[in-house]
């Protein structure tokens, strides 16, 4: 009877290990006031070697500002010129953040990646306390014309497709992001390829095909029997030592056998490409027979 109460009391402790350590690492949103140079303090509470620490703006996990040891600081647009890494200890990757205006109100994510005993997170809520905004500040999501491609896809549907992330980078990469932006919603990352420790980390978000990260951090997106949902823009953004470098990727889904606009546009370019040839042949022949 006694052996049985041990292992219960084990299987018990065994259950709620994995959330005692969730409880740690996760703690409840702290709230900051709007205010020019305010902190946001992420400070791990133990001690160890510091990988990295990233800054991101949820809900659409916007990237903020990265910190490396060996490569130093990166920062989105938005952000750059705006925020310091305060540095105060070994552990730390506090931030201030200067010029700030309504749209800085909103809920920020840290991660403090340490070796040996692994990543440290913490939420900030930066409000505006004294007085809220009566309307939504938030950005509106940006509409397909505002967004700038560099490389268009066609896809048949039911047919495989890789999509990559063409880049010349201008410097040294370690971390890269791919989102995706569906039919004008907020971009949602479906991606993450970091080096932490001189080691490759893949994190793989994505409810549709397999993302793959190379050891050049080039990362690819693996799409099984594509279907119409997966049209929209993808977007990788590079965070480097020289800086934040992005590049968008537009994929349409065509049904099998048919045209979709930007077929159609190309066959009519092809055409007209064909045609002007035909003619310039026919201008030069009656030149020569002229002469």
């Amino acid at each position: 009877m006694e052996a049985v109460q041990k292992d219960h009391r084990y299987f018990v402790v065994l259950i709620f290990l994995p959330f005692l350590k969730v409880a740690v690492q996760q703690k409840d949103a702290v709230t900051v006031h709007l205010e020019e140079g305010m902190v946001l303090d992420c400070l791990c509470p133990w001690n160890g070697n510091l990988s990295m620490v990233s800054w991101n703006k949820v809900p659409d996990k916007e990237p903020v500002a990265v910190f490396h040891p060996e490569y130093g600081v990166a920062f989105s647009q938005h952000y750059r010129e705006r925020i310091e890494f305060l540095r105060t200890t070994p552990m730390d990757g506090s931030i201030s953040m200067r010029n700030v205006t309504h749209q800085d109100i909103g809920l920020y994510h840290c991660s403090v990646q340490t070796f040996p005993q692994g990543p440290w997170t913490r939420n900030i809520q930066v409000e505006d306390l004294d007085t809220p905004p009566e309307e939504d500040d938030s950005p509106e999501p940006p509409t397909p014309e505002d967004v700038r491609v560099d490389t268009e896809l066609v896809a048949e549907r039911n047919n495989n497709l890789t999509i990559k992330c063409n880049h010349v980078h201008n410097g040294t990469v370690y971390q890269v992001i791919l989102e995706k932006m569906p039919h004008s919603e907020p971009w949602s990352i479906i991606g993450v390829c970091k080096k932490v420790e001189g080691g490759l980390v893949g994190e793989d978000y994505s409810d549709r095909g397999e993302v793959s990260c190379a050891d050049s951090l080039d990362v690819s997106l693996h799409l099984t029997g594509v279907v119409p949902e997966d049209s929209g823009f993808y977007r990788c953004t590079f965070s480097t030592d020289t800086g934040v470098q992005t590049t968008t990727v537009l994929l349409t889904v065509a049904p099998p056998g048919g045209f979709s606009l930007s077929m159609y546009m190309m066959y009519i370019y092809i055409g007209a490409g064909a045609a002007g040839l035909i003619l310039l042949m026919v201008i030069i022949i009656l030149a020569v027979r002229h002469r």
